[in-house]
C-alpha cells in the first residue's frame, strides 16, 4: 500500500529511485571499507584495522536507514549485488587493496563522490519532488560522509 503523505506517486517513485542509487553507492563503499579492514598491512595495521572497522560500522547503519527510507516511501530497496552494481555511481577496485595511501585515497574519493551526489540530489528531492523529509534525511547522510571523509584525510596528512 502506498503512503498517503501528500507527495505524488510519481514523485515518490523518483525519490525511491534516487535512494536506491544512493543505497548502491553506500553498499559498494561499505564493501570497499570491509576490504580495507581485512587486507590493510604495514606499520599502521592495528590503528587502520580498527579505524576501518568503525567506518564500516557507521556505513552499515547508513545502508539500513537508506533501505528503510525507500520502503517507507512504498518502494522496494535493491537487495542484490547485481542490482547494486547496475546503478552505483562508484566503481570496484580491481587491484590489491592493501597499500595504506592507496586505500585511504580510494575511500576518500568515494566518500567525496557520495557527498557531491547528495548535494545535487538534496535539491531535487526537496524542490522538484516536494519531499522535505527525504531531503533532510539525505542532508544527515551527507554530514556523516563529510565527517568520515575528514577522518580519512587526517590519515593522509
Amino acid at each position: 500500500m502506498k503512503p498517503n503523505i501528500e507527495i505524488s506517486n510519481k514523485n515518490m517513485k523518483e525519490v525511491g529511485e534516487l535512494l536506491n542509487i544512493l543505497l548502491a553507492d553506500e553498499y559498494l563503499l561499505y564493501t570497499k571499507t570491509r576490504n580495507a579492514h581485512w587486507n590493510i598491512q604495514g606499520s599502521h595495521f592495528y590503528e587502520l584495522h580498527r579505524f576501518f572497522e568503525a567506518q564500516y560500522g557507521i556505513l552499515a547503519v547508513l545502508i539500513d536507514d537508506t533501505a528503510e527510507r525507500v520502503r517507507a516511501l512504498g518502494h522496494f530497496a535493491i537487495g542484490t549485488l547485481k542490482g547494486f552494481l547496475k546503478v552505483t555511481r562508484l566503481s570496484e577496485i580491481n587491484e590489491e587493496f592493501k597499500d595504506r595511501e592507496q586505500v585511504l585515497q580510494a575511500l576518500l574519493e568515494d566518500h567525496e563522490t557520495i557527498i557531491r551526489s547528495l548535494r545535487k540530489d538534496i535539491g531535487s528531492v526537496g524542490d522538484d519532488f516536494k519531499d522535505i523529509g527525504t531531503a533532510d534525511f539525505m542532508t544527515g547522510l551527507m554530514e556523516k560522509h563529510e565527517k568520515m571523509a575528514w577522518m580519512l584525510k587526517s590519515h593522509l596528512q
